[in-house]
């Protein structure tokens, strides 16, 4: 009896063992996806998972995109950061120059003996990841862009042909005057003030945002929305909001849910939030290209990325940075790609997937996932490929107070936007100082 206790007991420390010894390397991944978006990260994880058994990729919720770099600063300083991070569009530069904090994409999936072509990606996804060498730095992801939602049920009961949206920035007052005469309290609001009305605005209308090509000439760009068409606009929005046309509801995706909670008729806002839209919205809405103003020379031009990329940290082991080429493989297979895109309003980060979504006919089904795609496969030019600025995330911050100073009276649009440019430029000068 007690020999068999013994057996039965080295048994289990074998089984034990054995089942450690090929235990699946832990990859985690750090990201701020929320609601639809979160469950299809999950999914996507998971799908990973089960295709094979030597890595196991754990997604981490760790709240909002500037929540999530702090965390990982923090982390990676004090030496448990996670193997991959999601960082929004605007904290590319700040990756960039993080000395030692991180590893590019192109050399993780070279030393980890996979192919990686950057030609398979989208130009103006990949370009925006792309260092002055021509290396990729980061992985794209989650890209999205601007576009414009509006509701079509509310359109039809102001007398509006809801098939024509406005497509100019003259229409959408119009539409809004409409709205609000049929007792509409909210005919206008947007998502992402900086990134849609200002950052996206500058791109869609070929204009500069910041000199030195937005940034991407080099650290000593400066900031120049501040120009006579970016006051045109901001003071429009100004008046409109003391007309009850516009309605201003938060700094990030907050005003998403006025719209489709069926609060607000139209939206300016992230063509990711197509998936929370169609999740929730108990009428017709439809999505539309960002308006623009018609006498301004060469608009609409392109619209910018949005979204975020994954970057992956410094100071792992050769396994694990082995597990993160796959799962980047993974993420780039065309059927895959084409999912994530068709389900949450993302853009198609490789061409093969925006093809296989055409071919698919879901563009016939549903055209509003295209919107984004045709407003980006735009040839770009110097003053619309993006922008990448030092201090990009603080800018922003900078440039939502003084925006805010407009809404609520407190300053003129061009009293606000030569103090935004102003404080920007002198987080601008600081970050040149310490990264030369």
């Amino acid at each position: 009896m007690q020999f068999k206790t013994k057996a039965a007991l080295a048994a289990a420390m074998f089984t034990a063992f054995a089942a450690s010894a090929h235990a699946a390397t832990e990859i985690t991944w750090w990201h701020a996806m929320t609601g639809a978006l979160g469950e299809r990260v999950a999914g996507l994880a998971d799908q990973f998972n089960k295709s094979q058994n030597d890595y196991h990729v754990t997604p981490v919720f760790k709240g909002s995109y500037d929540e999530a770099m702090a965390a990982a600063i923090a982390a990676y300083r004090a030496g448990n950061a996670p193997n991959i991070l999601q960082v929004f569009e605007v904290g590319t530069a700040t990756m960039m120059y993080s000395k030692g904090a991180i590893v590019p994409v192109t050399e993780v999936m070279k030393q980890a003996g996979e192919k990686f072509d950057p030609s398979v990606y989208v130009p103006a996804v990949a370009g925006y990841y792309t260092s002055p060498k021509g290396d990729m730095v980061s992985f794209p992801f989650n890209s999205s862009t601007t576009v414009f939602y509006y509701n079509k049920d509310m359109f039809a009961k102001a007398g509006m042909d809801p098939e024509k949206p406005p497509k100019t920035w003259q229409e959408v007052v119009g539409a809004a005057a409409k709205l609000k005469a049929n007792g509409e309290k909210c005919p206008f609001t947007t998502g992402w003030q900086s990134w849609t009305q200002l950052e996206s605005f500058s791109a869609w209308h070929n204009v500069e945002f910041a000199s030195k090509n937005n940034g991407f000439g080099g650290l000593d760009a400066r900031l120049t929305f501040n120009s006579p068409l970016h006051v045109r606009h901001i003071e429009n929005l100004s008046n409109w909001a003391k007309q009850g046309y516009f309605v201003y509801a938060g700094r990030k995706n907050e005003p998403e849910a006025k719209f489709y909670s069926g609060e607000c008729a139209m939206l300016t806002s992230s063509s990711s939030a197509y998936a929370n839209i169609t999740k929730n919205a108990k009428f017709k809405f439809a999505v539309s290209a960002l308006p623009y103003y018609n006498d301004v020379p060469g608009a609409p031009q392109n619209t910018i990325i949005g979204g975020a990329s994954l970057w992956v940290m410094a100071g792992k082991k050769t396994d694990e940075y082995k597990g993160v080429a796959k799962f980047f493989k993974f993420l780039s297979q065309p059927e895959v790609q084409a999912k994530w895109h068709q389900e949450t309003g993302y853009l198609p980060i490789t061409t093969a997937a925006y093809e296989l979504t055409k071919k698919s006919g879901f563009y016939e089904k549903t055209p509003g996932p295209q919107v984004a795609v045709q407003q980006m496969i735009v040839k770009t030019t110097a003053k619309s490929r993006g922008i990448r600025l030092g201090s990009f995330v603080q800018i922003r911050t900078i440039i939502d107070e003084e925006l805010e100073n407009v809404w609520n009276g407190k300053k003129t649009a061009k009293e606000a936007l030569d103090t935004a440019v102003k404080r920007g430029d002198e987080l601008l000068v600081r970050f040149e100082k310490a990264n030369k």
